[in-house]
């Protein structure tokens, strides 16, 4: 069956649901964005709202994509390749203020990891374009003179995802960690880490 949401005022009615239902989740969190109240929050009923979407999972994915889309304008500018630390810090500085959006990610990848769960293939593809733009950034870093060449681009992408999922993960439990300084701290110590040989002399 072709849901409401294949047509022009279902689209433009499932941007609205997942604009409105991206500020409830930044507010409220991950376990407070019950379906009763993101319908609420548009006007719908819950049997109407999970009509466009299908599921509560399908519609926290879609809330993540239109997040990362916001997030790509914002701070994904052509200087990250020039300053990757930086701009990365500036990204989890600002995922520091939407506290419940960090609480969506972070639920949806532990829950998600079986290939049946909703959000399975989107976070795959994620942390596949991610490792693959950190890993093209470095080699252009390496390239420039501003990245150690002993550095190997796709391991440190894969760490590099480990470090920042881990910090959301301890910020959680703990706000006071600043998450933007310690991944600074991070990403300053492999950009001027020696090559193992040098470390022995």
């Amino acid at each position: 069956m072709t849901r409401q949401g294949s047509y022009p005022k279902g689209v433009a009615k499932r941007e609205e649901i997942i604009e409105k239902a991206l500020e409830v989740v930044a507010r409220v969190g991950y376990s407070g964005a019950t379906v009763r109240h993101l319908a609420d929050a548009v006007g719908l009923t819950q049997n109407g709202l999970l009509y466009y979407f299908g599921s509560k999972e399908n519609l926290f994915v879609e809330i993540l994509r239109h997040r990362d889309r916001l997030d790509e304008v914002t701070y994904g500018s052509g200087d990250s390749n020039v300053d990757m630390g930086g701009s990365v810090a500036r990204l989890i500085r600002h995922s520091s203020d939407v506290p419940g959006l960090v609480q969506l990610y972070a639920g949806l990848v532990a829950e998600a990891t079986s290939p049946e769960h909703p959000a399975h293939s989107y976070l795959q593809e994620r942390h596949d374009a991610f490792r693959a733009r950190v890993a093209d950034a470095v080699r252009t870093l390496q390239d420039a003179g501003n990245m150690p060449r002993h550095v190997e681009p796709e391991s440190l992408a894969v760490v590099m995802l480990a470090v920042m999922d881990g910090l959301q993960t301890q910020w959680l439990y703990d706000p006071s960690i600043d998450m933007a300084a310690q991944f600074l701290r991070f990403w300053n110590q492999v950009s001027s880490l020696p090559a193992p040989a040098d470390r022995n002399q």
